[in-house]
């Protein structure tokens, strides 16, 4: 699509302008708007009674029963037009500052422009899903919260708002020359200033990483629009990753029918889940694999390869290596070979990518995965210890078997070894 060209606007016309007293445009003539044998201005069409809640001496709605206010506003976005802009914010028209007509007359007039112009609304204060529905297949986007700024109070009163639009139907709508969507509001990350300061001093995002990485997931699950609050020109890396995330981007972009499940239900109790058997960092209780354990080394190493696909009629697959004990026989460390967990549209989304990765179990039950989180380092050596977890879909669980039997960790590029629990020797 490339660089596209954006303006944020406020309602109707300008106090100043109503004030001084100017006259309208006629675009058909170039001149001043005339109709019933008389030229008409800016005090003949501004409501003044309807001033903006938050800006009163600056603007003031338009009076679009009439011709001269309908002429107006399409002076307005023609000029808007011409200058190849393509998106409109306009503010102060929605919310709190509800004006449907002035809505529905600017989308009227952007039909007539021979290209798309976004048409976007704000505020969002006390919108409801009744209130979008008078107005949400005349945009393309509209606030449904007040202004979202870097504290996690502000991030996570969007959860029932965004549940309440999903329920309703509003997202992905019909709307202007398509559909149209509610908006979250921006993206607080990076480099910011505080609210009504138009200038430094800056800071970096209040937020922590989770939050941010659980606002940026909620957005993309509600397919809000995405926008960026934060300064561009100072975007660091781990920003960037949360943002330009491709699995989050996909949902956003292409998921359908999303909404919030109140009551989800687990196979295990709740003594369960936070006992140590779901926690234990070394919860391998093989007996053929006693006093042996995972650990993670460079792929490089000589210690990485060897693994093997176990196959036997009839039963799961296993993955495995072979290691050396006394009297120089060997016997194998054997993990089960299960498919991860297909609970969400990221998998449809992302089955070609993971079609060759897998989740590896101690028991073939897929309640407890290898899970590949570095945990302690020993000094003596640079192998680290990942740990058995629940399973679930996340990188840190997923692992593929190359062609030179290394046990690939799709979280940190390292790879699978065996190690000795009493002597501390790799195999």
């Amino acid at each position: 699509m490339g660089l596209k060209f954006g303006i944020h606007l406020m309602k109707g016309i300008s106090v100043q302008a109503v004030n001084a007293n100017t006259p309208i445009l006629d675009i058909k003539t170039g001149k001043p708007y005339l109709e019933n044998g008389r030229q008409w201005t800016a005090r003949d069409i501004g409501l003044t009674h309807r001033t903006c809640a938050w800006m009163p001496h600056g603007f003031m709605s338009v009076n679009t029963d009439t011709g001269a206010g309908r002429a107006f506003l399409r002076s307005l976005y023609r000029q808007y037009a011409d200058w190849d802009v393509d998106f409109v914010k306009v503010d102060c028209i929605f919310g709190t500052d509800y004006s449907p007509e002035e809505i529905i007359t600017i989308s009227e007039l952007l039909q007539e422009i021979d290209r798309p112009i976004i048409l976007s609304l704000s505020p969002g204060t006390e919108v409801t899903p009744a209130l979008a529905e008078n107005i949400s297949d005349h945009v393309n986007m509209y606030r449904i919260t007040g202004d979202d700024w870097d504290h996690w109070n502000d991030v996570s009163s969007h959860f029932s708002v965004a549940s309440s639009f999903a329920a309703a139907k509003k997202i992905g709508a019909t709307g202007l020359r398509g559909r149209s969507w509610p908006d979250l509001d921006m993206l607080p990350f990076g480099w910011l200033t505080d609210p009504s300061v138009n200038q430094g001093p800056h800071r970096k995002c209040n937020l922590t990483l989770d939050e941010q990485k659980t606002q940026m997931a909620l957005w993309s699950m509600a397919k809000s629009p995405l926008m960026y609050g934060g300064d561009l020109t100072h975007l660091d890396d781990g920003t960037l990753s949360i943002i330009t995330n491709p699995t989050l981007l996909k949902i956003n972009h292409y998921s359908k029918n999303n909404m919030e499940f109140r009551y989800v239900y687990s196979g295990r109790t709740s003594k369960e889940e936070h006992s140590g058997r779901f926690r234990s960092p070394y919860h391998v209780h093989l007996t053929k694999n006693d006093g042996m354990f995972v650990g993670l080394t460079a792929c490089s190493d000589d210690t990485a390869n060897g693994w093997y696909v176990f196959s036997q009629d009839g039963k799961p697959d296993h993955i495995c290596r072979n290691y050396e004990i006394q009297n120089d026989k060997s016997t194998s460390f054997c993990l089960g070979k299960t498919k991860p967990l297909l609970a969400s549209d990221i998998i449809i989304m992302d089955s070609i990518e993971h079609q060759s990765k897998f989740h590896l179990s101690v028991r073939n039950t897929g309640d407890t995965c290898l899970d590949a989180s570095a945990g302690r380092r020993r000094s003596a050596s640079d192998i680290r210890f990942p740990m058995f977890s629940a399973c679930r879909w996340h990188a840190k669980q997923m692992w593929e078997l190359n062609a030179n039997g290394n046990l690939v960790s799709s979280y940190s590029g390292l790879c699978a070894t065996v190690e000795s629990r009493d002597e501390g020797g790799t195999y």
